[in-house]
């Protein structure tokens, strides 16, 4: 068997390493270390990438000329979306430290697929145009902008490394002027414009304490986009999941959170407000059940989404039993722009 050729990569000035496979581009490893470089459209032609070469050497791949001049292949610059290491590197690159550093855009989309997973969820995934990615952290929103100029937010559901659809979680909201339209004439190929990414939602990779993750109904979509990033990058920390919902049908992805369990050892528990008869399993309030397993959270970190009183609750009740202020994250759906 051929061995694998392997280069490292030194980023400058964060001091941050990784190796790239040979075949693979200095962006895409990147990425699949958890580390976030600027980005844009992800094949070569918008120049969002762009860094200097410090040392070493790349195949600069199908950089166009448009993004990437001559003069700048000359003092050194490359696109490391399609630059691939030809040796061990060195690179000049302003890399992503939070939600501030990355540009928000306004993109058509095209729906490519609408799954209803339960009476009142549709999952939409949404393809952006072929020269166009959206960059975000796992955890963020976007925003539809609607024909009568009000918008709506979503949260995505896919982790930033899986970003070929975007995927969002739509419950039904009866009388809701859009919601209505999702579930009832929307239809694939039509054509929508969304602003994104939005928020401040997203996983702290710099701590290294346990995390407990909570969501109300589908507020399950950004925990869901948080924990595939941590798998894909193979965060270790501690995680455990909490899901409230009305009844056993809310809980509509329930066999991937039971995957994850069983999968990568993260704890999934499932409570109803409104249980099913033949319910065996947490019934109450989501906040509740995390307190009861967790009497004392001052060592831990709180990620929390779903409907404004159950974060309002979640904020003062885990605050009250030692969760630092500064440790609370919370992405608060109501049923109108956040």
């Amino acid at each position: 068997m051929a061995h694998q050729v392997t280069h490292s990569v030194t980023l400058r000035p964060s001091g941050h390493q990784f190796s790239v496979a040979d075949g693979a581009t200095v962006l895409e490893a990147a990425l699949d270390a958890g580390l976030h470089l600027p980005y844009g459209c992800k094949n070569g032609a918008c120049g969002a990438c762009k860094g200097r070469v410090a040392a070493g050497s790349v195949d600069y791949g199908a950089a166009q000329d448009s993004a990437l001049s001559a003069a700048e292949r000359a003092a050194g610059m490359a696109l490391f979306c399609c630059a691939k290491p030809l040796s061990d590197l060195v690179l000049e690159v302003r890399e992503v430290s939070a939600a501030k550093d990355i540009p928000v855009k306004i993109l058509p989309c095209r729906v490519q697929q609408l799954e209803r997973v339960a009476d009142d969820v549709m999952v939409v995934r949404l393809k952006l145009p072929t020269n166009e990615r959206l960059q975000f952290l796992a955890g963020q929103y976007v925003e539809f902008l609607l024909p009568d100029g009000k918008r709506r937010a979503f949260s995505l559901a896919n982790a930033p490394h899986c970003d070929d659809l975007l995927e969002l979680h739509i419950r039904y909201v009866p009388g809701g002027n859009f919601t209505e339209h999702v579930f009832h004439t929307m239809k694939l190929k039509d054509i929508l414009r969304i602003e994104g990414p939005l928020g401040g939602f997203f996983l702290r990779e710099e701590s290294d304490k346990p995390i407990i993750l909570v969501a109300g109904g589908t507020g399950f979509a950004p925990i869901k986009g948080l924990v595939e990033h941590a798998l894909h990058v193979g965060i270790k920390r501690p995680m455990q999941f909490y899901w409230g919902a009305k009844n056993r049908a809310g809980l509509y992805l329930n066999a991937l959170a039971e995957r994850w369990a069983a999968e990568h050892g993260i704890p999934y528990v499932p409570v109803l407000s409104e249980p099913d008869a033949d319910w065996t399993g947490r019934t109450g309030l989501v906040h509740e059940a995390v307190l009861a397993d967790h009497p004392d959270l001052s060592a831990y970190q709180a990620y929390v989404c779903g409907a404004p009183a159950m974060c309002g609750a979640a904020l003062k009740d885990f605050t009250a039993h030692g969760l630092p202020k500064d440790e609370f994250f919370a992405d608060v759906f109501s049923y109108s722009p956040r």
